[in-house]
């Protein structure tokens, strides 16, 4: 099969066509050519879009579907297929199933249920048995067998011995620990940000304290230890400050952002819609500033949809009892293009994950296997539910601004493209 795309400017800043205007053949899932003008012929499969732009495939790095045990969440094949029609060529999928991805076998599940695909799925193994936190997972046999990060979602590690221990272990094999930034103690029970919304909802809130308190403790183990920390969705000013501070220090720290903490607000939640709940809460206007700023500065080295899919039931019930999470895959181009230049957040979602989470590197040049994401940076629309593809609704940015359409990709010789 040959693809053809056509005058498509390039977003590659280590390719010698970037920001160029360029036709790209691609024969057998290979570039073979790029040009001003190449000819098409019979057998060429033709791609022309309004205003196309192509970059090396997008990452997203903390996605979770509900398969295996919560397949009425989202299957690995419906949420393989709205990852690539959302622009994304590669997205590393969460522990938090049942059971819980704690084991070898758990982890050949997901990757022998994934082949095939255009969108390439990687497996973040828990970092304890269950996630529970107690006792260390068998990070090894899950590296193995394909993990290529561990931690356990939404849960900090509590017990800083084990977490010093993990740090240690994993060096013997350049693992990557993921440790997720709440202090339970002071977080308490809390649902919102501790603020004056809060105040004024009556809502129980979660300082940001919580956030930086944990940060703070899993970076003076790191200096101790050595290895390398991942630190995943941090939502605060205070934890992009400390996080700077680590790696000044030269700790190989990395850390990520969702989509949602930069740009939206616990001034949402007037309305006490659940959708708006999340883990970590929506914070203030001056975090999103701050988080922004951290992403051009290069503190922040990725940004995620944390795409997580929630049963309608657990949605549509009192703000105070519905789950945490929302769903962005769908989302993720249109809201992040909106408050960032495009420049200034390509390589958070196509170089920077990959290196940091040890994953081959894609780039648009002759010779290299074709993984590229479609898209156009502007043009406006508003996000509604029909945009949504997810078998679950529970999106934080219906009826918000987008920015820009996601036309598709093509990856593992496959092309895939929005009708």
């Amino acid at each position: 099969m040959s693809t053809l795309i056509k005058s498509a400017t390039i977003i590659d800043t280590s390719s010698p066509y970037h920001q160029q205007k360029k036709d790209i053949l691609i024969e057998d899932g290979v570039i073979t050519r790029i040009d001003d003008h190449i000819p098409s012929q019979k057998d060429f499969i033709e791609v022309k879009e309004e205003n196309l732009h192509v970059s090396c495939g997008w990452f997203d790095t903390s996605v979770s579907f509900g398969e295996p045990g919560y397949e009425e969440r989202e299957t690995i094949k419906n949420g393989l297929t709205v990852a690539a029609k959302s622009g994304f060529t590669a997205v590393a999928v969460n522990a938090n199933t049942n059971p819980v991805i704690d084991n070898k076998a758990a982890v050949e599940f997901l990757t022998n249920k994934a082949q095939g695909f255009a969108t390439k799925l990687y497996p973040i193994a828990a970092l304890t048995k269950q996630s529970e936190g107690k006792e260390m997972a068998e990070l090894f046999d899950m590296q193995q067998s394909g993990a290529i990060a561990f931690g356990d979602y939404k849960k900090p590690i509590v017990n800083d011995n084990l977490m010093k221990i993990s740090l240690l272990y994993a060096q013997n094999f350049n693992g990557l620990v993921v440790s997720f930034p709440k202090n339970q103690a002071i977080a308490g029970d809390g649902i919102a940000n501790e603020g004056v919304n809060s105040t004024k909802l009556g809502l129980k809130g979660i300082p940001a304290l919580a956030e930086a308190l944990q940060i703070a403790s899993n970076l003076f183990i790191l200096e101790y230890t050595g290895g390398k920390l991942h630190i995943p969705t941090i939502s605060t000013a205070r934890s992009v400050a400390l996080i700077k501070e680590a790696k000044k220090k030269g700790l190989q720290v990395s850390c990520s952002v969702a989509a949602h903490h930069l740009i939206l607000t616990d001034d949402e939640l007037h309305e006490f819609e659940s959708n708006y709940k999340t883990n970590p809460p929506l914070r203030t206007k001056a975090d999103c500033k701050a988080l922004q700023k951290g992403i051009r500065t290069g503190v922040i080295d990725i940004i995620t949809s944390d795409h997580n899919p929630i049963d309608i039931e657990y949605k549509k019930v009192e703000f105070s009892e519905a789950k945490n999470g929302t769903i962005g895959l769908e989302s993720f181009f249109g809201a992040v293009n909106a408050v960032l230049n495009l420049s200034d957040f390509i390589e958070n979602i196509t170089s920077k994950p990959r290196s940091i989470f040890g994953i081959e590197a894609a780039a648009i040049a002759l010779g290299e296997k074709a993984d590229i994401s479609l898209f156009n940076p502007e043009g406006k629309d508003t996000f509604t539910k029909k945009h949504i593809l997810s078998t679950s609704k529970n999106s934080a940015f219906i009826n918000k601004q987008m920015l820009g359409k996601v036309y598709g990709i093509f990856s593992n010789n496959q092309l895939i493209l929005n009708s």
